[in-house]
């Protein structure tokens, strides 16, 4: 039907018209077109670009669920692998965000900062680009973690911004990960200096045969230098870190000694504030934990579909969990956030086109917390504070059938507040200690980067 539907939209075509008639009618042109709120165009133009409508007669010729492996291999076992180098994958391109007003209108929010969601959808598209020049297009390379999205060095005023990275750590297995960053555009000829960097991040990706939709072998990488040596060794201490995290999880193992002791004082101090006879009650800065959620609801559309047409681009998502966790710290601080990092996130099951997106924000951890451990030193008296949150999404079909988790996305933001949140339920307890784990992963990769002042954060330019 509703193919049908397209077949009988009437089609156009324009007059001609004579020598005459044009030099009296009045002359129309169009600025250049420009893609609204979405990928910039250089980072798709390396796809093959198949409209819709076409993709999906096809898919109805054939006869087949676009969701569902045809279970045929279409990678040969056989296939030779020899290793590659980092630069052989490397890949930038320049945002002209200066020079082109309307480029830059589509990245901007409506209080004249640049939407970072939208950068980080340019920054998935082009760890896309970078895989597909290690592995080759015989494969189907996806993204299965985002491990790390950092603020370096927050820019100060508008420029051009150039995208770049490439493959750093792949030991001839599915998986590989991808190192990138967005600095300040350097002139002709010359390398960003440090302190124009304003992202660093690393996304792992994964290959898998296009039939059987099953891991496959890729290249392996091939390092060289001393700082090739260092980041690969960086993306082997990041699978080291992401193994032991599956290993210690919550849904695994019981909370350790330390963290059954603050389950305890939180569980004590909820006493205490509804105690009648003692006079401590609930300050007006802290709230509990199910108070601050914030849920959406989307049907995915296929144009924000991905290379493969029937999935939608994971860039996309990033972007929709970003400003739902923004708009959430926002409601929970009344205030405006500044973006301090994407934690480890992962992408657990693709969303196909047509489905329905479920996405839930929770703030589960606020630093520094209502409760310190012993040893632990915070400044309680401090004007800021750092606001974890947790976005989940689960994807059912349209008719509203079988749901599946699809990914949960963990970004942290500094507010100019002082404020808590506290947990009550024992599900809001582990999410709290998963996220107090998380919180010192970051602190102390902070450390090694370099801490950004939540001052000069939130004078930046970006979101």
């Amino acid at each position: 039907m509703a193919l049908k539907r397209l077949s009988q939209l009437p089609r156009y075509s324009w007059p001609r018209t004579t020598a005459s008639a044009t030099s009296t009618a009045r002359q129309f042109h169009c600025s250049t077109q420009q893609c609204t709120d979405g990928v910039f165009r250089e980072l798709t133009s390396m796809r093959v670009r198949t409209p819709w409508v076409e993709a999906f007669r096809r898919q109805q010729a054939e006869q087949s669920i676009p969701t569902q492996p045809s279970g045929k291999p279409e990678v040969p076992k056989d296939r030779t692998l020899t290793s590659r180098r980092s630069e052989e994958s490397y890949h930038s391109v320049i945002l002209p965000l200066a020079q082109d007003p309307w480029l830059l209108d589509t990245y901007l929010n409506s209080s004249g900062h640049i939407r970072l969601g939208t950068l980080f959808m340019d920054l998935d598209a082009l760890s896309g680009i970078i895989a597909y020049k290690h592995t080759g297009d015989d494969v189907t390379t996806v993204t299965a973690s985002c491990d790390r999205i950092i603020i370096n060095h927050p820019l100060s005023e508008i420029c051009d911004l150039e995208l770049s990275g490439k493959v750093t750590y792949a030991t001839g297995r599915s998986s590989l990960e991808i190192t990138m960053q967005v600095a300040k555009a350097p002139k002709p000829g010359e390398k960003p200096r440090n302190e124009d960097v304003l992202i660093n991040c690393a996304f792992t990706m994964v290959s898998l045969d296009p039939g059987t939709r099953k891991p496959v072998a890729v290249n392996p990488l091939q390092v060289e230098t001393d700082e090739e040596k260092r980041l690969y060794a960086l993306g082997e201490h990041n699978s080291k870190i992401r193994k032991e995290r599956n290993q210690t999880a919550l849904i695994k193992h019981t909370p350790n000694d330390l963290e059954s002791d603050l389950i305890h004082a939180f569980w004590q101090k909820s006493l205490q504030y509804h105690d009648p006879y003692d006079s401590l009650r609930k300050p007006h800065n802290v709230h509990h934990m199910d108070t601050t959620i914030l849920r959406t609801a989307t049907i995915m559309q296929p144009q924000n579909r991905n290379r493969h047409h029937f999935m939608i681009f994971g860039g996309f998502l990033l972007k929709q969990t970003f400003e739902l966790a923004f708009t959430c710290a926002a409601a929970f601080a009344h205030a405006r956030p500044t973006f301090v990092s994407l934690d480890p996130s992962t992408f657990q099951n693709p969303v196909p086109v047509g489905s329905i997106l479920y996405l839930t924000a929770t703030v589960i951890f606020t630093d520094p917390p209502l409760i310190p451990a012993p040893d632990e030193k915070v400044d309680q008296e401090s004007e800021y504070t750092r606001v974890q949150i947790r976005v989940d999404s689960k994807v059912r079909d349209v008719e509203h059938g079988h749901s599946k988790p699809t990914g949960q996305f963990n970004y942290t933001f500094t507010v100019p507040k002082s404020i808590r949140v506290m947990p009550r339920t024992y599900q809001e307890f582990m999410m709290y200690l998963d996220a107090r784990r998380r919180a010192e992963q970051v602190r102390q990769s902070m450390e090694d980067d370099g801490i950004v002042s939540p001052k000069a954060a939130e004078n930046s330019v970006t979101e």
